[in-house]
């Protein structure tokens, strides 16, 4: 189901996919979102089926996992809460989902799918190109953390 509220459109202010909007801008991105609800345990995307949407977290929180190909083992790769978004990789390198999302509590999310977003950008081409900059900014933000990770391993390792 599309949704709109005040509330609903305050809370997307002020996360960072859709900092930066005006209030129309807002209001038509907001008519795209669809409402998706996911209980405790329920896979939200898996890794390596093909994506065409993305998700903002409103409530809940989140598990992403990845398998390592190697040996099979699954491994915790970050948790999401409210404001965070995931899935937009898909909308950008159109390729399938790097890893699996689970709900660790009951969860509501809201959808944003590729062809919404493509209307959008025939529509609006300001919000399209805000919210690309924002998607952007967000990936940078976790390729520095990423590249921080690999860091500290290559220091442990030379450590031992």
């Amino acid at each position: 189901m599309a949704v709109s509220s005040p509330d609903l459109k305050a809370f997307l202010l002020a996360t960072p996919f859709f900092g930066g909007l005006s209030d129309a801008s807002l209001d038509l991105l907001v008519s795209m979102l669809v409402e998706r609800r996911f209980d405790v345990g329920a896979t939200v995307v898996a890794e390596g089926e093909p994506g065409r949407s993305m998700f903002i977290v409103h409530s809940g929180k989140l598990e992403v996992v990845s398998k390592l190909a190697d040996s099979g083992r699954v491994i915790r790769m970050a948790g999401l809460e409210p404001g965070d978004f995931f899935g937009e990789m898909t909308l950008i390198e159109m390729q399938n989902r790097s890893a699996t999302v689970v709900a660790e509590s009951p969860t509501v999310l809201y959808e944003l799918t590729a062809r919404e977003l493509y209307r959008c950008y025939k529509t609006d081409i300001h919000a399209y190109v805000m919210v690309m900059q924002n998607i952007n900014r967000e990936l940078c933000r976790r390729l520095r953390r990423a590249d921080n990770r690999i860091a500290e391993l290559q220091m442990l390792h030379a450590s031992q």
